[in-house]
Formats: structure tokens, sequence, C-alpha cells
């Protein structure tokens, strides 16, 4: 399997899909695409998850050290931070030439409340490196993943690899995928002691917000989680909610609760998010505004979104489990 370098149309930006069966397999598809980097001269990034991570640095050997090598289960956890702190990252460091990245941000063990964020991600991924001297290559694992992730991979990907060689995706379609998940988000999954609460009107005024502040406080400290955490959905409850003010009516509604691993906060506004990159673009030296979105990505384990006519709801999601 000899993954593609190069463009093949007036896009440079080469983005195909890889689809293995098993180590034998990942290693064929990876690491020849890997050493033609390094022989080029090209820089290379590495983000998968940590099994294939050590596969992929044991198979390389000395020349692992010329690889940016990156776990993908802790730089990508929440699939909202892909593109800014790992894709366009490495990129942005690397602007004279074609710079080469695999990433695997699918993998069995996601949970169905994260498999459609990280759909999106993949669709997003053509839209943000358009006009780009990039290569993004993209494992999936046809034994442990379902129909429906490779279903989608053939909409997010232009290219196809698999062990009959590379062919052009007939179902390319990535803007299929960032509307097919802009869905109503499930209700919450609340737990016999959960606590939940509702504020219906958080404006911009400073004892409105702080409120708020003081809300996430309590409710994060009775989930479990670390200080830091609470600290960190503090920031996020406040970073929501002006945006709210800013861009979705003057007010948002604050929802938030505890489940079984952790914490969820949800604002929803009148507004319409009508960017899909929004909150995946890395923020320019001396940025002021514009970063509130992107801060939640980074700070949170996950990040949903559903927009439409009715309004913007953002949900922010924060485990116990891994931390």
């Amino acid at each position: 399997m000899k993954a593609t370098t190069t463009a093949t149309g007036t896009d440079p930006f080469v983005h195909p899909a890889l689809f293995y069966q098993g180590p034998d397999d990942y290693l064929a598809g990876t690491v020849p695409f890997i050493q033609q980097g390094l022989e080029s001269g090209e820089p290379v990034a590495v983000s998968v998850p940590g099994p294939n991570l050590e596969l992929l640095r044991t198979a390389l050997g000395q020349d692992a050290e010329r690889v940016r090598l990156l776990d993908m289960t802790e730089e990508g956890r929440n699939p909202g931070r892909i593109i800014p702190g790992v894709l366009r990252a490495f990129a942005d460091d690397h602007t004279t030439r074609r710079v080469r990245i695999i990433g695997e941000p699918i993998w069995a063990e996601r949970s169905e409340l994260e498999y459609p964020a990280c759909a999106q991600h993949e669709a997003l991924i053509n839209h943000a490196f358009t006009g780009r001297e990039v290569t993004i290559l993209c494992p999936y694992d046809v034994t442990r993943l379902d129909a429906r992730a490779l279903s989608d991979a053939e909409a997010t990907h232009p290219v196809l690899i698999d062990s009959t060689g590379e062919r052009a995706s007939t179902r390319y379609d990535p803007d299929r995928i960032i509307t097919g998940y802009n869905t109503p988000l499930p209700e919450p999954a609340l737990t016999e002691t959960a606590g939940y609460s509702i504020l219906d009107a958080v404006t911009g005024e400073a004892a409105s917000l702080a409120h708020a502040r003081a809300v996430a406080r309590d409710q994060a400290q009775r989930a479990g989680l670390t200080d830091d955490q609470v600290a960190d959905v503090q920031l996020v409850v406040a970073e929501l909610l002006a945006n709210s003010v800013d861009h979705g009516g003057g007010q948002g509604r604050l929802s938030i609760w505890s489940e079984a691993d952790g914490l969820v906060c949800e604002v929803h506004d009148t507004g319409r998010l009508t960017d899909p990159l929004a909150g995946r673009r890395p923020a320019s030296p001396g940025q002021l505004r514009g970063r509130g979105l992107l801060l939640v990505n980074h700070l949170s384990d996950l990040v949903r979104v559903h927009t439409g006519p009715q309004g913007t709801t953002i949900r922010a999601c924060f485990t116990t489990e891994c931390h």
C-alpha cells in the first residue's frame, strides 16, 4: 500500500484514508509514507493512538527521532482541538515546504457520544487545509471499526487506499457529513445522585456572570473534578456565555449536570453558528477577540455543537476517569 504524497488536482492539499487490517497492514501503509517524507526533507508528524504509536516507533528505529510523535488519545481526546492543536500547530511551524502528517482520530474505543464530533472533524480538515502544501494520511482499522465509520471515511476523504491499491472516492462529500451530524444533542444521562442546575437567562452583567461561575464551581466540585478542572469549567462557562451575549441574542441559558464519569456544561442561545470552523483555527499573534470557542475546545474533554434556525447549543464535557 503506497500512500498518495502529491496533489492530483488544482488543490495542493492531499487527504487520503488508509484502510488497514492488522499491524502488518498498518506498517505497510504508514512506514513508507513516513520514510519518503524524511528522504525528501519534508517535516513529518504522527498522531495516532498509543498502541499504534509504539508500533511505529519500533518500526522506524532511529528515524523515529526525526518525526514528531504524538498520542492521539491525549492530544485529540476532544476532536475539536485536533485541527488547531495538532495539525495546524505542526503545519504552521513548517510553511516553506510540503508537510506530511499521519492523523488517526477515530479508533474502536471512541464512544457513541464522541463519534459524530470525530466524523465532523475529518470533514472539516478539507476546509481547514484547502490550498496548503500538506498531506494528511488518516488510517482506519477495518477489522474493528463499524460500517458507519468506514462509510463516513469515504465521504470525508477524496482518496482511499487499501491492500488492493489506491482509488478516488466516488462518495466524497464532506459537507454532507458536517450537516448530517448537526443534530439535536442527546438528553442528559443523569445518575441518581446527579446535581442539575439551570440558569435560564444569563446576561453580560457582572452579577449574572458571577452567579453562573459560582454555580459552575459548585457543580464541578460536587462531581468530583480536580481543582484544575473546576477552574477550567468556570472558564469554559464564562467563555460560552460571553459568546452568547456577543453573538446569541444578548443572553444564554446555562445547564450543568453530573454524569457517571464527570460533568457536562451546556449553553443555549438564539444565535446561529454559521462558521463550521469556529473554535478550530489557531489564534493569530496578538489576537484579542474570537478566541472563546478555541479556548473551550482546548480545555474540554469533548465539545458537541448543534446549530440551526432555533438557536445554538454547545455542550462541553469534563471527565473524571482520565484524570
